[in-house]
């Protein structure tokens, strides 16, 4: 690809915002997301907090909250794309659909599949109580009929390499209806019980995803993460970075927000030898 498309993440699930520069009301999420897309980001990965005071690290998935957050980004930065999460643990999806139903985004995160989700601490215990973060089959199609009904993009994402695979055979099986873009795999690397932020291991990737399909890498760690963003850059993905995925700029020095962020990012790009892809060329290479 000679356009890289750049993607926000602007805030993330449980980060602290007492501890922690994340923005949680709709102004703050809006003035974050403006600072991201004038460094040149065209999507926004758009998660929401509850509102109110001390409530500011704990999810919320009321529509009337996405619709205002998303209504205040849209507002902020014309043309911009929305990419709403979706991944919640157990059967009861009801949240995630809602605001998918409220919200009509042109893509959608679809996690694709279970993974263990643990972190241990270098005295051997647990960081959280050890989780499995379920996407069985039947719930990813779930998403992917509701996806469909509101005319959103999946895209798949992908915490280890078992669940690459998967989704090249969700898109054998047909699971991706016409009319819901071109094939997009999300190479999740860095949560510590997934794919490691390893550059070798980017490199091998691809080889196992549909033809004509496009990808991009969601890189979780400190300065180790950048080379990583470059080879992604330099192999033909597009790139994603925020406060979702990392505080730390390449110098190990933490960032003032995301605009920071997505300008280190659009430097990988452009050391790549490519230009940075404005929304309505985002949405040309995806096919929404």
């Amino acid at each position: 690809m000679d356009k890289a498309i750049l993607t926000c993440a602007l805030t993330g699930v449980l980060t602290d915002p007492a501890q922690h520069p994340v923005p949680v009301t709709p102004a703050q999420m809006a003035a974050e997301a403006r600072d991201a897309f004038n460094a040149g980001a065209s999507v926004m990965h758009v998660h929401v907090r509850q509102q109110g005071e001390g409530m500011g690290h704990l999810p919320s998935w009321d529509p009337d909250v996405m619709e205002e957050v998303v209504g205040a980004i849209r507002d902020a930065c014309p043309g911009v794309i929305i990419n709403l999460t979706t991944g919640v643990v157990g059967k009861d999806i009801s949240g995630p659909l809602d605001c998918i139903r409220r919200v009509q985004p042109e893509i959608a995160a679809c996690n694709a599949g279970s993974l263990n989700y643990l972190k241990i601490k270098d005295n051997g215990q647990w960081a959280w109580p050890p989780m499995v973060f379920d996407n069985p089959v039947a719930k990813v199609q779930q998403f992917l009929d509701v996806m469909a009904e509101c005319g959103t993009h999946p895209e798949f994402e992908c915490f280890d390499v078992g669940i690459v695979r998967s989704v090249t055979m969700y898109l054998k099986a047909g699971m991706l209806k016409p009319g819901m873009g071109r094939a997009e795999y999300n190479l999740v690397m860095g949560v510590a019980s997934g794919m490691p932020c390893d550059a070798d291991l980017l490199a091998l990737l691809p080889r196992y995803m549909a033809p004509e399909s496009i990808w991009q890498s969601t890189l979780i760690g400190r300065a180790e993460i950048w080379p990583v963003h470059q080879k992604t850059a330099d192999m033909g993905g597009m790139l994603r970075t925020g406060l979702e995925d990392t505080f730390y700029l390449p110098n190990g020095g933490r960032a003032s927000g995301n605009g920071a962020l997505v300008t280190e990012l659009a430097r990988c790009a452009q050391r790549a030898g490519r230009a940075i892809a404005s929304p309505q060329e985002a949405r040309t290479l995806l096919n929404l």
